[in-house]
């Protein structure tokens, strides 16, 4: 900072209050700054600075896992909206355990990030509402928890799966529509079974979940029983996009032709859904767009130090895109829930 003050002529509290806009300095007084921290290719320290109470200009992000599309293309997104407000990232996994979540955040403040974005592993078992965190800025999305302080971004995950399921039954006349889940503890688990429940029960029907496709051999097994029952299930309606897959290769290696025998309609788009055949009917999150609003809602925290007691709950819209796997014959429109 001393030579940078040297070849600019002016003073290193000048060249601090550049650097963290901490005061006013005139333009000139600026640019003879910048013009000689371009020259010496100087570079702050920025665990020095983090120390000394200033920004680290650092968010942490934590996701279950990067294997699903879903969590690694929100992070992609927050990254964007980081390196636009001149910030870097620290992103990790908590593998849908909350005790690593918890370590992995308090690494994260070892490490002095000035936010963090998580898509929490267990609402219920969160501890990212113990007092260590409070001073820390924290937005959740896709799954809150239970501290009212946080802001949360989540999506239309009840009102779009009942908009799924009765397509199903409204369009095409389907009376047994299976319900394929993971976790049932899951918030979006839980938000979208309760979502397709209700179109059961308002069509006089009753519901069919299975909460035990969290892998392909088990998909593969419930799906096996259920297609060779006497009465077996016209439809499944499958919680999100590993669910489809699943789903979609155990009726396949079954032999089921789709939709012809059976309808298929998932939560969740990914890329090879629009090419596959037959092409699958999904509820398309707007998830690069949940993303850039979570990080958008940190920087503003971050901008303003503002700790409120509620936080925004911010809730997105998703669209029913219809594809051939429901039975449709698409004319080329969607329809937007």
């Amino acid at each position: 900072m001393n030579d940078v003050a040297r070849v600019a002529g002016v003073g290193t509290m000048t060249v601090s209050r550049v650097l963290n806009e901490s005061a006013p300095v005139s333009a000139e007084a600026a640019e003879r700054v910048y013009r000689a921290i371009e020259k010496l290719g100087y570079r702050p320290n920025e665990m020095a600075r983090a120390l000394r109470g200033l920004k680290s200009r650092t968010i942490g992000i934590i996701v279950p896992y990067l294997y699903d599309p879903f969590f690694a293309t929100i992070a992609h997104a927050i990254n964007t909206v980081a390196k636009e407000n001149g910030y870097s990232v620290i992103l990790t996994t908590s593998n849908e355990d909350p005790d690593s979540e918890y370590a992995e955040a308090q690494l994260m403040l070892q490490r002095r990030v000035d936010g963090l974005i998580v898509i929490p592993a267990d609402a219920h078992r969160s501890r990212l509402s113990r007092a260590e965190f409070d001073k820390t800025h924290i937005v959740t999305l896709d799954r809150p928890v239970q501290d009212r302080r946080f802001d949360t971004v989540l999506v239309q995950n009840q009102s779009g799966s009942k908009r799924a399921v009765q397509h199903l039954q409204r369009e095409h006349g389907h009376k047994r529509v299976v319900f394929i889940g993971l976790n049932k503890h899951l918030y979006t688990v839980r938000a979208r079974f309760e979502g397709y429940r209700r179109a059961m029960l308002e069509a006089g029907l009753q519901p069919e979940p299975s909460f035990k496709c969290g892998s392909q051999e088990l998909t593969s097994a419930v799906i096996a029983g259920l297609v060779r029952e006497k009465n077996p299930p016209t439809a499944f309606f499958c919680f999100n996009n590993l669910t489809t897959r699943y789903t979609l290769r155990a009726l396949l290696d079954l032999g089921v032709k789709i939709p012809e025998e059976v309808a298929l309609i998932g939560f969740d788009d990914f890329e090879l859904a629009e090419i596959l055949h037959p092409n699958l009917t999904v509820v398309r999150q707007p998830i690069y767009e949940v993303g850039r609003v979570a990080a958008s809602l940190l920087f503003d925290r971050i901008k303003c130090n503002e700790f409120p007691e509620d936080g925004n709950k911010i809730v997105l819209p998703v669209e029913l895109i219809i594809r051939r796997s429901c039975g449709c014959k698409p004319s080329g429109r969607n329809a937007a829930d």
